[in-house]
């Protein structure tokens, strides 16, 4: 049977590059591959912690200052790297070769692939967020061209801005689970505190930046909801989202902050689905909300409006009016729309089948 190892920093978590990475695990599995984890932390089936983010000094690319890392532990690594892999004929790089959280572990997973099957699958790359700008060791090239590399991307936005420098892509948009089951609403309403007739706001992300948590505690004041943030603080926002939080509770918002039970429990919970963060490179939370027939409220960065153009239909951040109309007089239709466009545009099907060409393309099927 074919080998193939799904390699990142971080593995088997809630964040949204282990979730896609989930789908993807399960539809290499149907394509005939035994398949391995390889990630810094999770639990996965190597855990190999150089790979982890921040396990190297310095900020952005760890390649800087006296305790960062040096030529012979990225050596190391590569050598670490080569031996974890050795037996598997396809290795996916998920984000690792994106995002520089981790930069010597990026260059020596690219310096052990070299001339082998890989697909690097691209959620966020450096030049998307203004703090990696002058990052220009990523996406890896391969020293000398083998044709044995494919670059994936999750959005078409980010594939052209591959092509752009130089990089030829392929998108395949994330797949979701169109057959998940409901959760339970009244057990894990009653586990938060939640009244029966409470309206209840759910931001379903980790605490960045960029998920524009002020704008949504604004929100939930505008419509006199209970704020609900779901994830914990990262990337040193932690003393931001106190703030923030006691702020609101102060001028009178209820606010939780704790994790669901699991995912079909938190959107069954909730009312109302809030997302307007200012940069994502897919979002999966909107479409989450639609198969659990929640509305949501998306913010306007550049791939969600690439997301509406296939067809949803979500509330505008900027006005809450049509909202606010709709909570008062719940319109089916608008969610089996929702539903629909996930079934035809965003399915695990949908997924499985470009990912299946493009291993096909690449005669890389077992």
């Amino acid at each position: 049977m074919s080998t193939c190892a799904v390699l990142s920093f971080r593995l088997g978590g809630t964040d949204g590059v282990s979730i896609v990475a989930d789908t993807w695990i399960n539809a290499l599995h149907r394509a005939g591959f035994e398949v391995r984890t390889v990630a810094g932390e999770g639990n996965v089936d190597v855990l190999l912690p150089d790979l982890a983010i921040g396990q190297w000094p310095d900020g952005a690319s760890g390649l800087h200052g006296p305790d960062a890392a040096t030529d012979a532990d990225i050596a190391r690594l590569t050598q670490v790297v080569s031996t974890a892999l050795a037996d598997c004929d396809l290795v996916v790089v998920e984000n690792l070769g994106s995002i520089p959280m981790n930069l010597p572990a990026a260059i020596a997973v690219a310096r052990a692939r070299e001339g082998l099957p890989t697909i690097w699958h691209h959620h966020d790359p450096a030049w998307q967020r203004d703090r990696y700008a002058d990052v220009a060791e990523l996406p890896p090239r391969e020293a000398v061209p083998s044709g044995k590399w494919r670059h994936v991307t999750i959005n078409e936005l980010t594939r052209q801005q591959f092509l752009d420098r130089g990089f030829a892509a392929t998108t395949i948009l994330n797949g979701f689970d169109v057959h998940a089951g409901l959760g339970d609403r009244e057990s894990e309403r009653r586990r938060l505190g939640f009244d029966s007739d409470e309206l209840v706001l759910v931001h379903p992300v980790r605490a960045i930046e960029r998920k524009n948590v002020p704008l949504a505690i604004d929100i939930a004041q505008q419509l006199g909801a209970t704020y609900w943030i779901t994830g914990p603080a990262e990337e040193g926002y932690a003393e931001t989202l106190r703030s923030l939080l006691e702020d609101a509770r102060t001028s009178g918002l209820k606010v939780v902050h704790e994790p669901s039970t699991s995912l079909a429990d938190m959107y069954a919970a909730s009312d109302v689905v809030v997302f307007p963060s200012t940069w994502e490179g897919f979002g999966n939370p909107p479409i989450d909300a639609a198969i659990h027939r929640r509305p949501a409220i998306v913010g306007h960065y550049p791939v969600a409006d690439e997301l509406r153009a296939l067809g949803f239909r979500w509330f505008d951040p900027d006005n809450l009016d049509a909202l606010e109309t709709w909570i008062s007089a719940p319109d089916e239709s608008l969610l089996d729309h929702n539903v629909e466009v996930v079934v035809s545009t965003l399915s695990l099907e949908v997924m499985e089948s470009a990912l299946t060409d493009l291993l096909n393309e690449a005669g890389w099927l077992p």
